[in-house]
């Protein structure tokens, strides 16, 4: 099933940076949740796994920066600046 996200949903993907899930597919119980993804950066479409998909912080929640999103920001940005 896939379900578009209105409105969308601010997130990290693993690997890939922060973007806004657009879309969610459900293919049932023995599969992950698949996020599909504009990725801010580069605007590619990602579908990612729900394993590779964190949310950010939100102060309002009181949800702080997750650590692992922290350290794949700065991979990313490491990344990006060795390529240049």
């Amino acid at each position: 099933m896939f379900t578009q996200l209105n409105p969308t949903i601010p997130l990290h993907v693993l690997g890939k940076g922060d973007g806004y899930a657009i879309g969610m597919i459900d293919y049932g119980q023995e599969h992950n949740l698949i996020w599909v993804t504009a990725i801010d950066s580069t605007g590619e479409i990602w579908c990612a796994p729900n394993s590779k998909v964190r949310l950010g912080k939100n102060w309002t929640m009181g949800r702080a920066e997750n650590a692992l999103v922290k350290r794949d920001r700065e991979a990313l940005a490491q990344d990006v600046s060795s390529a240049g």
